[in-house]
């Protein structure tokens, strides 16, 4: 089969050429053993040019990140172990509870059975496998270190789900307590405050000004609640939108690092991510272009996306990364000089991991500051709205027993 590609050289060189290969997965690891980074590859049948994506169509359902984390783990366990790499998928695919995971599994095992690579097989369910993945399973099989490929890989998805977990259990009890103040506040508005204004009026009692404005707010919740649910519907379906499209978490992603406190702990998970992931990636032999692509397409946030195009034209130019980093405002300064101290060395795979595993805690700390500082002021914020809801209830009550002694 001949194919036609386009590709860029580590030195940043793009050429466009045509090689002989049994499909296009081995093609891209014949050609990326010769230091090119594949763009785009196509087949030539019968004089017409078919297209292959390295990530093929979607099919089948995707491992969640947990399920990721025990597949890769249990992998590399295999495999250390002694057994196939062809056994060991039908071993993990008999454990799997949901069928679509099993599915997933056996389509794997299939095209290897075909005779395709594993890199082309999990290229077919960017869902579960995204580029990055691919691109280690790949420097795996062209080195014959599959085994310590799947290693690293179970660190770093080990990492990425301990982090999201700890973000997710610092944020349920702050959930938990805006939830009880949401829920406090529209038992008085709907409930409580009603029975006060009726008995204000039977009493003949002019409230204070305070007590008139809660007193107008419950009113006007009780009438436009339609509307108000309407809105509140509205609300609940805008934010849905922007989690699903891909506008939508672009522009959530953009924000992160602009809102105050926020943007810093943001900034920081990402810069962590992505150090690791070119770290890791360079460690496993893939080219420093190749590296800086990948993680350019495994964050969402365009500052950082436009920070490593910049990378991208600096090694292409023979120039240095450490400067284009510190020049962007967005990389910690510890991290610039270990990029330059590991340019200098020639050791930046791992410095690049190092100075992850100090973001991570560092960032770790800062969560649980974050949550330890979050938790007292929505206690402080909720005791404030029931005891200013109290005094302003029961202050005509006081005034009007002060008046009939």
């Amino acid at each position: 089969m001949i194919l036609t590609y386009e590709a860029i050289s580590d030195d940043g060189i793009r050429s466009k050429d045509s090689v002989e290969a049994p499909n296009a997965g081995q093609a891209i690891e014949q050609l990326r053993r010769q230091g090119l980074y594949i763009t785009k590859i196509e087949e030539q049948a019968e004089g017409k040019s078919v297209g292959h994506s390295q990530t093929a169509s979607r099919r089948g359902a995707g491992l969640s990140l947990k399920a990721l984390a025990v597949f890769t783990r249990q992998v590399a366990m295999l495999l250390r172990a002694g057994s196939g790499l062809v056994p060991a998928l039908i071993g993990l695919k008999k454990q799997m509870k949901k069928p679509a995971q099993a599915t997933l599994l056996q389509e794997l095992v299939d095209d290897l059975e075909e005779g395709s690579s594993l890199t082309e097989a999990l290229q077919k369910h960017p869902r579960t496998f995204d580029p990055v993945y691919c691109a280690v399973i790949a420097a795996g099989e062209a080195s014959g270190a599959l085994t310590e490929m799947f290693e690293r890989l179970a660190v770093m998805v080990g990492k990425r789900r301990a982090l999201r977990n700890k973000v997710i259990g610092a944020l349920a009890y702050p959930s938990l307590l805006t939830c009880m103040s949401v829920n406090i506040l529209a038992t008085m508005l709907f409930f409580v405050i009603p029975r006060f204004a009726g008995m204000f009026d039977q009493l003949g009692v002019d409230p204070p000004a305070s007590t008139k404005m809660l007193l107008a707010t419950s009113e006007t919740f009780l009438q436009h609640w339609p509307l108000l649910s309407v809105s509140a519907v509205a609300v609940v379906l805008s934010i849905a939108w922007l989690l699903a499209s891909r506008r939508g978490r672009q522009w959530l992603s953009d924000m992160q690092l602009v809102v105050p406190g926020l943007g810093r702990l943001r900034g920081a998970l990402i810069q962590a991510q992505i150090f690791r992931t070119v770290g890791m990636l360079l460690e496993s032999g893939v080219s420093i272009l190749e590296s800086i692509d990948l993680v350019r397409s495994s964050t969402k946030n365009r500052r950082f996306q436009r920070l490593f195009i910049d990378v991208e034209d600096a090694v292409t130019g023979g120039g240095d990364l450490a400067p284009t980093f510190e020049q962007s405002g967005l990389i910690q300064p510890y991290i610039c000089q270990a990029i330059q101290t590991g340019e200098q060395s020639g050791s930046m795979g791992g410095a690049l991991t190092y100075s992850a595993d100090l973001l991570d805690e560092t960032n770790g700390e800062l969560i649980d500051t974050t949550m330890k500082l979050v938790e007292p002021i929505i206690l402080i914020g909720l005791g404030f709205m029931v005891g200013g809801v109290a005094i302003s209830l029961f202050l005509p009550l006081f005034d009007l027993t002060a008046a009939l002694q």
